[in-house]
């Protein structure tokens, strides 16, 4: 024995005890050769602790690394690994199989037992499938163990793509060795269970049958394919395939041209000839398949279904057969883009053949359909329509639009509400574009009172537009009817809000004023006041600019000056500049230079914006020294300076300066030197009190500082 087992006899049952010793005794015999008798005693040692503590994984584990140390005793150590499964329980085996694998991976395990071993493992984990199947292959198992074991345990592995292409491309390349296997039905059942990118599996179908000298099997598998894949990318796979597959066949059939006599040689020109074309039908097809994969995606496409009947331009039978196709397939609900087009494009194909009667059929047909939305089916209506006008049969066309604006019986609405659906042929007489198209046919082959008929329908069915409105009452005007066309702008007024009814107000404004100028000016100034009053500050600019017009050149200049002060105090703050400019000029016009300064002064006191208020004070110097006012000029140039940063408003220091230099003294210049060194001191203490604060608040502060500081100035001139 290695030592004394006194400890031993005392406590036969202590693991430690027995885990120390074996562990000591392990280290003794690793300087030993393998073939010494200690490594035996050793091995009897184990057997014997075993026979107490079986239970323990660890004393198994030790045991087995020491078997697996020794090399030679294959079968004793396989025997071992079996022992140990059976006496622990099945939550520890995961240690024991980790060590097991080990194992079998050695040099010298026969490949029966590596074979068996890993079979069994895989019963305990699944998921060691994929490396079984990768063992087998590299074992060369193909037939024997990998293509059956991929056959019968795929089922259990559905969903591994990765391994259903292992198991196809298997079966192809070793086509010869697994004769005993239905290579066309496992495939095939690959196909059906595999969710996606089955363009491999395909062809590797082909390329079994390519291997086993099925051409023609071959072929029909790649044609079967390209048919029956729903993705581009299968079908690039399968398309790049074939057509590889008949290029070798060409050139091998060329390659062996020169091995044949004469007659030989006239039968292989024929079968290159036959080669070669069938290649090159292959490649003017491939638009078509492609365009059958993107259907089979998804066949409610309707712009996949155009793009269809153009790959069959010049062939119209092709055409009208797709169109029939497309229409008997596309579900309008389902359908992505404008089912309505088929129809309309369905019918035009007959109308360029000459067929009008099968045109009107197709027309007839596509407004039966339940469409998305009422728009669809009332463009189907207005196709037709525009179809019977081409074929100068006007009357048939106003039948028509007649027809579907006609409003549905209260019976046929009873029916409908009691099915619970609503289809969209119930509400097609609301639809404005065909209202639309319904009263420019009256205009141009009914009488006035058909065409106002339809205007006035419209109207009453709250469905028009302001530019229909504007169309309504135009017509009524070249027609005379002009009373008639201001109570259509009085009712479109009353239909719409801003922005919308902005041309409305501007049209029946300019048209009344246009006709009548100063004859009914009360009646032109209750219409601005109430368009002024519905009309919010953004859009009300023009409406005072008009309105002041009016008065300028048909009324008072007094109500004028009113209509601008008006204007100053409703319009946006962006859009007063403007108006101050036009009223400004009207006063110099009409009141002269007194009421200009009165302005003036209101718009530097209005709250404008500070660029705006330096440009108007600018003007306002301006107008002073053209009428020579140079004490004036001097006082808004030294009020105004309080606002010019010098950093920024240059220009104003520059005209002050050529000011002074023109009509100032030496005193006067001074004087404006002072104002700018206390204005730059003024904004140099403010931007130093701007970059002592926070930089998270510097932008705000600054800009209150900036507020609080033109405040402040702006209120001196009070005292």
């Amino acid at each position: 024995m290695f030592m004394e087992m006194e400890p031993l006899k005392a406590s036969p049952v202590s693991y430690k005890i027995w885990s120390t010793y074996l562990s000591e005794c392990r280290e003794i015999v690793k300087s030993l050769p393998i073939t010494h008798p200690r490594y035996e005693s050793l091995n009897n040692c184990f057997e014997r602790v075993l026979a107490i503590m079986h239970k323990m994984p660890c004393i198994w584990l030790m045991y087995l690394n020491h078997l697996m140390d020794q090399e030679l005793i294959i079968t004793k150590t396989h025997r071992t690994f079996d022992r140990a499964l059976n006496a622990l329980p099945i939550t520890q085996h995961d240690r024991i199989w980790s060590l097991y694998l080990q194992f079998v991976e050695q040099d010298g395990v026969p490949l029966l037992t590596s074979l068996a071993v890993r079979r069994r493992y895989l019963k305990f984990d699944p998921t060691y499938f994929n490396t079984y199947v990768q063992f087998l292959i590299k074992s060369n198992l193909w037939q024997e163990e990998a293509a059956e074991s991929l056959t019968r345990d795929l089922n259990d592995y559905s969903d591994k793509h990765q391994l259903w292409v292992d198991l196809c491309r298997l079966l192809s390349r070793h086509s010869t060795n697994v004769s005993a296997l239905k290579v066309d039905d496992i495939i095939r059942a690959g196909i059906e269970k595999v969710a996606g990118q089955v363009g491999c599996l395909w062809t590797s179908l082909a390329d079994y049958y390519i291997r086993r000298g099925l051409f023609g099997k071959a072929q029909g598998i790649f044609e079967e394919g390209m048919s029956t894949v729903v993705t581009v990318r299968d079908f690039s796979v399968i398309f790049d395939a074939y057509c590889m597959f008949e290029e070798t066949a060409l050139a091998s059939k060329l390659e062996a041209s020169p091995c044949f006599s004469s007659d030989e040689e006239e039968e292989l020109g024929d079968n290159v000839d036959l080669r070669l074309a069938r290649l090159e039908h292959l490649i003017d097809r491939r638009p078509e398949l492609q365009n059958n994969v993107l259907l089979r995606q998804n066949p409610h496409d309707v712009e996949e279904w155009h793009k269809r009947v153009k790959l069959f331009k010049g062939d119209p039978l092709r055409q009208l057969l797709t169109y029939t196709e497309a229409v008997r397939t596309v579900d309008p609900i389902k359908a992505v883009g404008k089912p309505h087009t088929l129809w309309v494009n369905f019918a035009k194909l007959h109308e360029e053949r000459g067929d009008t009667c099968n045109a009107r059929e197709i027309f007839e047909k596509g407004t039966q359909i339940q469409y998305n939305t009422v728009d669809d089916l009332a463009k189907v209506w207005c196709e037709w329509i525009q179809f019977e006008r081409r074929h100068k049969n006007f009357e048939g066309a106003l039948e028509l639009v007649s027809r579907a604006t006609a409003e549905p019986s209260l019976e046929v609405k009873q029916r409908v509400a009691a099915k619970g659906s609503m289809p969209v042929q119930m509400k097609l007489h609301k639809s404005l574009r065909l209202w639309t198209l319904y009263a420019e046919l009256q205009e141009c082959l009914g009488t006035l009172e058909s065409v106002r008929s339809v205007y006035d329908h419209i109207l009453d069915l709250k469905i028009a537009t302001p530019q229909l409105v504007l169309m309504y009452a135009s017509f009524l005007e070249e027609h005379k009817f002009f009373e008639d066309s201001y109570k259509i702008y009085e009712r479109g007024t009353q239909m719409f809000k801003f922005p919308h009814v902005a041309d409305i107000w501007m049209t029946y404004i300019s048209k009344f004023v246009e006709r009548y100028g100063n004859k009914k000016l009360e009646r032109a100034r209750d219409m601005f006041d109430r368009a002024l009053a519905m009309a919010p500050a953004e859009y009300a600019k023009p409406l005072y600019l008009k309105y002041a017009e009016l008065e300028e050149e048909f009324g008072l200049a007094k109500r004028a000056m009113l209509v601008y002060d008006q204007a100053v105090k409703h319009v946006p703050d962006s859009e007063k500049m403007s108006i101050y400019n036009i009223y400004i000029a009207c006063a110099a016009k009409f009141f002269g230079v007194c009421k200009t300064r009165e302005i003036y002064e209101l718009a530097i006191n209005s709250g404008l914006p500070d660029k705006d208020i330096k440009v108007m004070w600018m003007k306002y110097a301006e107008l002073e020294n053209s009428l020579g006012e140079i004490d004036r000029v001097r006082a808004i140039y030294k009020f105004a300076s309080q606002l010019a940063d010098q950093q920024y408003d240059t220009d104003f220091w520059k005209n002050w300066l050529q000011f002074e230099l023109h009509h100032g003294n030496q005193s006067t210049l001074q004087e404006m030197l002072r104002n700018k060194r206390i204005v730059l001191a003024t904004y140099s203490q403010l931007s130093s009190a701007v970059n002592h604060t926070s930089v998270k608040d510097n932008t705000r502060r600054l800009h209150d500082s900036d507020l609080g500081a033109l405040g402040r100035i702006k209120r001196q001139k009070h005292y």
